[in-house]
């Protein structure tokens, strides 16, 4: 069994377009895999363990991802994770992997992807709410899918996170920022909206604030639940993982963003449609990188997970 820490995925490194094609891959293949709805156990106020299993049987790989969440973590970020790899046909424990690189690369890239899929094809602005490392690698993925593309980056002022997010991509030629004062500007300014904020307890603008053709990605669900009630069309990455929202039954049209790329489904049909998507986070994503990586991980300490090896272990 591989033993692979947090510095080991990092140096091992996810090129920004890779990402973006894993995901494309895994989103195809969706029917074919098996997916449980996540385990959500809340403990406390802004504390909660997430377990997300599933099966990815052409890779002969079953895998698990927790997360947790604890304001009163002693050290590193309050939202970590941890990825157990197994290969399917002998039950055999592979890798057990930190989770935080390949977390944000795959939301990252499952936000550009929406972004690209969603929008009017012409887009030229992106809101961006909740600066963190989530939103790093967003920007990163969607700047790198379209390098000519000019995008007018609005951002929301928080502490000096706006101010530290534009000196990280300023080498990228065609990003030009603006930093705005409330988050009713940046969606009012924005074609893409994309949420990162881990936690919102109210709605982030009142329903006339988001204008005809906009598209709204909240990586985190929270803060958008008016929006639910009155835009055209609600894209989810798992119906089975959304069934329990307040409105669910109240959305105009839903399908799974899969089906649309299989063609069962249709994306935008109008320019003056608002879309909002929906990827509350799929365990598929996570161990099929975290697979890939598996070989890409050049130092990864090898330990022996043994269990009984007799039948009639207790003696």
């Amino acid at each position: 069994m591989k033993i692979i820490d947090h510095e080991s995925i990092v140096a091992a490194k996810i090129a920004p377009l890779e990402a973006y094609e894993w995901v494309k891959e895994v989103l195809a293949q969706k029917p074919s895999l098996v997916l449980p709805p996540k385990v959500s156990m809340h403990t406390g106020e802004h504390i909660f363990y997430n377990v997300m299993p599933c099966i990815l049987p052409n890779e002969d790989r079953m895998g698990v991802k927790i997360i947790t969440r604890h304001p009163e973590k002693t050290s590193g970020p309050n939202l970590t994770s941890q990825i157990l790899i197994y290969e399917l046909s002998s039950g055999s424990l592979l890798a057990v992997l930190d989770g935080s690189y390949i977390t944000a690369m795959r939301t990252g890239a499952v936000a550009a992807h929406s972004a690209y899929l969603f929008a009017n094809q012409d887009f030229s602005s992106v809101g961006m709410l909740g600066l963190g490392v989530t939103a790093a690698a967003t920007m990163e993925i969607l700047s790198a899918i379209e390098p000519e593309r000019d995008i007018k980056v609005n951002l929301l002022r928080y502490k000096h996170q706006a101010e530290s997010f534009c000196s990280r991509f300023q080498s990228g030629a065609n990003l030009h920022f603006c930093i705005y004062d409330t988050p009713e500007e940046v969606i009012r300014a924005s074609e893409v909206i994309i949420s990162c904020v881990t936690f919102m307890d109210h709605n982030f603008a009142e329903d006339n604030t988001y204008q005809p053709g906009c598209t709204v990605i909240p990586v985190h669900s929270m803060g958008f639940q008016n929006c639910d009630l009155f835009f055209d069309k609600v894209f989810v990455d798992d119906i089975a993982h959304v069934r329990d929202f307040k409105y669910f039954e109240k959305f105009k049209a839903l399908s799974e963003v899969s089906a649309v790329l299989r063609g069962e489904s249709m994306g935008r049909e109008h320019p003056d449609q608002r879309i909002l998507v929906y990827n509350v986070g799929l365990a598929i994503h996570d161990i099929y990188f975290a697979n890939k990586m598996l070989d890409r991980v050049k130092q990864a300490e090898e330990k022996d997970f043994n269990g009984p090896l007799e039948k009639m272990w207790m003696k």
